[in-house]
């Protein structure tokens, strides 16, 4: 084997890392609120999530082009690269796992791969206007936007059920919300999987496996949307229940009108973006829909010390990944020499 093979080797392992530590990471987002109802028990969540989220990756490819293509300029990216921007975005993911906050993992491996990039090429590889457009405006729209429609569709709700029996509410909502969790997880699926499809089809053009005609289309192989979809179904089968226990418990009460009013919200904003290859954080929509959700009952009906520590985490994924990712680049560059 030549050390061309090999380092594509380490690097699609390190991606399908990634992918599966995504879906334990991020299973939480499709989850979290039907569990910590009670509609489904944790055992039965995570194999109607991972079930669902299978199928949601293999709905399109528009998000995994954005991140393969658009993010930075894709033939200035090498294997070291690309080995560099999965290892910081791992790094962070489990930190942040281990702490319990629902970061990104959009978001660390978008920063993963900026400070890679940039350290080997400089910033003129960054596509400035695609990096804007697609991942720093909705970053801080997609949060904004995401308690907005959570806010006003449970108000919705409220006003249709305000002379309802509470009792039968709940009852109905709980077959309702096997509906939402479920669109939950195939909004996940059609955007989170579709990051690493768009690094690994990057890391096989790096390494020659597979080749891109002249002005021909950013395209993601068949075997690749597949190893992906099943990577991350695993992962969600395992659950990341430190960050379930955050968003389902810790931010504010949920009843199974309000997991329903917030997976609708967020799922229709994911799939949304997906449609249009933004790649969202998932995670920072459902956790402001539930926020949203959440600040219809009573503003202190959300914990926001709690919200505190997550927007933290939100704030800092990106310039901590590149930061990260940089180091690694570096640190290695040194090695070879």
């Amino acid at each position: 084997m030549t050390i061309t093979i090999l380092v594509l080797l380490a690097v699609i392992i390190v991606a399908l890392v990634f992918e599966y530590i995504n879906g334990f990471h991020d299973c939480a987002n499709a989850i979290a609120t039907v569990v910590s109802t009670k509609v489904l028990s944790p055992k039965q969540a995570v194999v109607f999530a991972a079930s669902l989220e299978f199928i949601g990756a293999l709905t399109g490819t528009h998000v995994a082009k954005t991140i393969g293509n658009g993010i930075v300029d894709g033939d200035m990216i090498t294997l070291t690269v690309i080995f560099c921007a999965l290892l910081a975005a791992v790094i962070w993911n489990l930190f942040t796992w281990y702490m319990g906050l629902p970061s990104s993992s959009s978001h660390a491996l978008i920063g993963g791969l900026l400070g890679a990039a940039t350290m080997k090429a400089g910033w003129d590889v960054v596509h400035v206007k695609t990096l804007t457009d697609k991942v720093i405006i909705p970053m801080f729209t997609s949060p904004v936007i995401g308690f907005t429609v959570g806010f006003l569709f449970m108000l919705v709700l409220i006003w249709m059920f305000f002379k309802a029996n509470p009792q039968v509410v709940n009852k109905r909502f709980r077959k309702l919300q096997l509906i939402s969790s479920g669109l939950m997880a195939i909004s996940h699926g059609s955007n989170d999987a579709q990051k690493t499809m768009g690094i690994i089809t990057l890391a096989l053009l790096a390494g020659g496996v597979i080749h891109k005609a002249p002005g021909g289309d950013f395209e993601i192989p068949i075997y690749v949307i597949i190893i992906c979809a099943l990577t991350m179904a695993s992962g969600t089968m395992n659950g990341g229940w430190k960050i379930i226990k955050t968003m389902g418990h810790k931010i504010i009460k949920l009843k199974p009108i309000h997991g329903f009013a917030a997976e609708t919200s967020a799922a229709t904003i994911i799939l949304t973006a997906s449609h249009f290859g933004i790649p969202l954080s998932t995670t920072h929509v459902i956790s402001t829909a539930i926020m949203g959700v959440g600040s219809t009952l009573h503003a202190n009906s959300v914990k926001w010390r709690i919200v505190g520590n997550i927007v933290t985490a939100w704030v800092f994924t990106i310039p901590a990944c590149i930061v990260i990712s940089a180091c690694i680049y570096k640190s290695l560059e040194v090695l070879v020499k």
